[in-house]
């Protein structure tokens, strides 16, 4: 029978009469045939499937026809449940399919984290050998991955999986997660997903669990990085690292940095097979805490070259400063929420700290160059007096992730310049351009100067004939980066005059885009990878011209002779 052919024809058939429910469910009796012949194929159109079906779901919701729309729910789980031991999205569907929608852990949060889904059933399937996974606290990494074991063993019940974690609490707290999953048919699936497969012993105290069968190394073991490791497991499953730094002061010791990768290295990694699949999970609190230091392996080291991995690390804010954890229902966090935790970060002087926790961006804090609390700061009223100048100075980008970084700078004197506003878009041209030639006008900026490259001096062109669209005139010069000294020196050396020179507005009286520019600049660090620098580099680029410029006065004096 060709099987391919035949589905083809079943969904022409339910595109021309949309109504046959028995069409719908004859693709699922068609999947169910085929995978006794193919191991392979039939698994891969079930997610055509699912769609097809779930467009028959929304119809009958749409036409209030419940009675049917329950038809297609229950042969939505049938479907789901064919795949489901093949297919991790689809088992995180079906685990709790007959919970409230709102209830349910996956179906709220999984527009975020289906991409952490599919890693992590590249993982299982050895496509890459290892993962990194960073986000904020309780986003769901940790639940996620709880349900990951439990479809591990569900697959392969013969496999020794590993979790470690820094305390006892948090291996129970996972031990106790799994637990819930396998034993707990009135909320999860479990066991009607894999109905062959049979948890034969747990052990609270050694938190261990086998499915099937007693094993040497059971099917999970649980540990503390500095407890019993030696000997507790040959992991040849999946072996997760979640959070083995216990916080802020073990990230600020180096001695503890180093006697935590020691440990990780000996004593952990040790005990997995070359089969093994490495999950890292936790909080970035250091450039060189565990994570990091494989990390760099990985990335640099020659031994290392053959060994795949993924990184995903999900900011709490985006790049427009907005929630990426904003999920349904009301289970994630606001973009106010976050905005309101960064501002208690910021009163505190440890940015450093809500740079680790909340954006995945590791920050050394004897390497953080600027601190809110060295910076000077106004209420958003000016000095009234006529300025000497008012100037811009712009760091371009066409995009791509980089950001066109320009803040208008409003000069009094050599010593009091306010940074009134800024531009800080990482959009294309057709975006920044018109906002920077609003913004000069606005202001009634008299001169920017652009720093450029061979790629980015269109962009100055760019300029002048937005501003000319709306006719305004500003003097436009250009200049190049220097070529004798690395982007973060040279902002490392003028970061005093930064400091020094210019006011920049108080937190009370930012805008969001203005925000984001004093963000950007509070995480620059010299000693580590600056994922953006755009927004202290135009700083110092501003440093550097108002020296060159000067701020002489011409008046008019009666002749002293």
């Amino acid at each position: 029978m060709d099987y391919q052919r035949t589905g083809e024809i079943i969904t022409a058939s339910i595109k021309a009469k949309p109504s046959d429910f028995v069409a719908y469910t004859d693709l699922t009796d068609l999947l169910i045939s085929w995978s006794k012949e193919d191991d392979i194929l039939p698994y891969e159109k079930a997610g055509n499937v699912l769609n097809i079906q779930n467009f028959g779901l929304q119809r009958a919701v749409e036409a209030q026809n419940y009675e049917e729309a329950e038809k297609y729910r229950q042969l939505i789980f049938r479907t789901l449940l064919f795949s489901a031991p093949r297919n991790f999205d689809h088992y995180m569907q079906a685990l709790e399919y007959d919970r409230d929608p709102s209830q349910r852990f996956y179906i709220p949060r999984r527009t975020v984290l289906l991409g952490h889904v599919k890693a992590l059933q590249e993982l299982y399937e050895g496509e890459i050998d290892e993962l990194f996974l960073s986000q904020p606290p309780r986003t769901g990494k940790s639940t996620l991955v709880t349900m990951f074991y439990t479809w591990a063993f569900g697959r392969n019940s013969e496999a020794s999986n590993l979790y470690c974690s820094v305390t006892d609490d948090l291996t129970k707290s996972f031990y106790n997660g799994v637990l819930e999953v396998i034993t707990d048919p009135d909320t999860y699936n479990w066991g009607v997903i894999f109905p062959s497969a049979k948890m034969v012993s747990k052990n609270s105290d050694k938190e261990t669990i086998n499915i099937d069968r007693e094993k040497k190394y059971p099917s999970l073991t649980c540990r503390a990085l500095y407890g019993s490791l030696n000997g507790s497991c040959d992991c040849n499953g999946v072996l997760c690292a979640d959070d083995l730094l216990s916080g802020i002061e073990e990230a600020r010791n180096p001695s503890r940095l180093e006697t935590a990768w020691t440990t990780v290295d000996n004593n952990l990694l040790s005990r997995a097979k070359e089969s093994a699949r490495i999950l890292w999970i936790g909080t970035r609190w250091s450039l060189n805490d565990p994570i990091g230091r494989r990390k760099r392996a990985l990335e640099s080291d020659e031994k290392f070259k053959n060994r795949k991995f993924k990184d995903i690390s999900i900011p709490a804010l985006n790049e427009k400063d907005e929630s990426n954890f904003d999920y349904k229902y009301g289970v994630g966090f606001s973009t106010s929420f976050y905005q309101q935790r960064r501002a208690s970060f910021e009163a505190n002087n440890d940015m450093a700290s809500w740079d680790a926790q909340y954006q995945n961006a590791p920050i050394e804090r004897n390497g953080a160059v600027f601190t809110p609390d060295t910076m000077r700061y106004y209420n958003g009223q000016l000095p009234d007096e006529e300025p000497l100048r008012i100037w811009a100075i712009c760091d371009p980008a066409f995009g791509g992730g980089d950001f066109v970084s320009m803040p208008v700078i409003v000069s009094y004197n050599r010593l009091d310049n306010y940074v009134v506003d800024a531009v800080f878009n990482n959009g294309d041209k057709s975006v920044t351009l018109p906002l920077v030639a609003k913004k000069l006008s606005k202001h009634n900026v008299g001169s920017i100067d652009l720093e450029v490259s061979k790629s980015t001096r269109p962009y100055a062109e760019g300029v002048e004939k937005e501003c000319n669209k709306i006719g305004y005139h500003c003097t436009i010069t250009t200049h190049t980066a220097p070529q004798n000294v690395a982007k973060e020196y040279r902002i490392f050396d003028k970061a005093p005059d930064i400091r020094q020179y210019f006011i920049f507005r108080d937190a009370g009286h930012r805008s969001k885009e203005y925000s984001m520019f004093m963000q950007n600049i509070f995480s620059f660090t010299v000693e580590g990878k600056n994922k953006h620098d755009d927004a202290p580099d135009s700083m110092a680029m501003a440093a550097d011209k108002l020296f060159k410029h000067g701020s002489a006065k011409i008046e008019i004096i009666q002749r002293p002779f």
